[in-house]
C-alpha cells in the first residue's frame, strides 16, 4: 500500500527511474501515491558527470535521500549520491519487507480490503511494532500472545496469526549445551531419567524447540532452537538448571558445560 502524503526531508525513499534528461533524472516514488521526484545531475553521483546514463538507467530501482519538499509546487528534490551502500541495502530490505507485509494483509483480510480498514488494522499494529512486517513476524513466532496489546478484535488477531504462521519464514538460531549427571544410589538410573524429563520441561514456550539426547555416560546433550540467541541461551540454561536441581535433590551431582568432554567418550 502506498502512502497518500508526502515524504519528509532527510527521509530515504525507494523509486524507479522514470525519465533521464541532460539535467538529471525523474524518479517515481514506489512508497508514495502519485509522487515523483527530481534528482539533479549534481546529485546523481560524486564528481563530474559526463553522461547521466553511465550511472543510472530508465526503469532502474534506486534509493534516494529527500533533500527538500515543496508541496505548493509539487516538487520533491532527491539525492542518490548521498545514500551509501549500507543505507541502500537496508532501505531496499525494508521496502521488500513492506511489500511482503502488504501481501500478507491482503491474504489475511482479502485482496479487496478497503483503505479505511487497512489503515485501521495497520495503525493498531504499528502502535506496538516498528513495522507491519515486525508485527507479522512476531505473530508467527509467538502466536496470539504477540498481539495481546494490539487493539484488534479476536477475529482480526486470529486472521493475522493464521496468515503469519502459513507465510512468514521465521529466522531461528540453534544452541547446544551439555550436562553431566551422576547419581550413585540404587535407583540412580531412574533418578537420572527424572532429571532429563525435568530438563525437557512441561511449559516450554511454543516458539522454542528443546531436545535432550544421550551422548555417553554421564553426558547428555541439550539442543535448543529459538527465534533469537538471547531466548535460546536462556532456555538452554534453564533446562540445565532444571536437570541439576532434580538430580541434586535426589542425592546426585550435575555439571553443565557448553563443549563436549571428549575424554569421557
Amino acid at each position: 500500500m502506498q502512502y497518500s502524503g508526502w515524504p519528509d526531508a532527510g527521509e530515504l525513499v525507494v523509486g524507479d527511474v522514470d525519465e533521464i534528461t541532460d539535467f538529471g533524472v525523474f524518479v517515481d516514488l514506489d512508497e508514495y501515491e502519485n509522487k515523483r521526484g527530481l534528482c539533479h545531475i549534481s546529485e546523481v553521483a560524486s564528481g563530474w558527470i559526463k553522461n547521466v546514463r553511465d550511472h543510472v538507467g530508465e526503469g532502474q530501482t534506486v534509493v534516494a535521500k529527500v533533500l527538500e519538499v515543496d508541496e505548493g509546487s509539487q516538487q520533491i528534490d532527491l539525492s542518490i549520491k548521498d545514500v551509501n551502500e549500507h543505507q541502500r541495502k537496508e532501505k531496499i530490505q525494508e521496502w521488500k519487507n513492506q511489500q511482503k507485509a502488504d501481501n500478507w494483509m491482503e491474504i489475511a483480510f482479502g485482496d479487496d480490503i478497503d483503505d479505511e480498514r487497512y489503515s485501521a488494522v495497520a495503525n493498531a499494529i504499528l502502535a506496538e511494532f516498528e513495522s507491519l512486517y515486525d508485527g507479522f513476524e512476531s505473530a508467527a513466532i509467538h502466536g496470539t500472545d504477540a498481539l495481546e496489546d494490539v487493539e484488534l478484535d479476536d477475529e482480526e488477531i486470529e486472521a493475522i496469526v493464521d496468515t503469519a504462521r502459513k507465510n512468514v519464514s521465521v529466522p531461528y538460531v540453534n544452541v547446544t549445551g551439555y550436562v553431566d549427571l551422576r547419581c550413585p544410589v540404587g535407583d540412580g538410573v531412574d533418578r537420572i531419567k527424572e532429571a532429563l524429563q525435568a530438563a525437557e520441561g512441561d511449559d516450554v514456550p511454543e516458539e522454542i524447540d528443546l531436545e535432550v539426547t544421550y551422548v555417553g555416560a554421564p553426558e547428555y546433550r541439550i539442543r535448543v532452537q529459538a527465534p533469537d540467541y538471547k531466548t535460546a541461551e536462556n532456555a538452554l540454561e534453564s533446562a540445565a538448571d532444571r536437570a541439576s536441581e532434580s538430580i541434586v535433590a535426589d542425592g546426585g551431582t550435575a555439571e553443565y558445560h557448553r563443549e563436549r568432554n571428549e575424554d569421557e567418550e
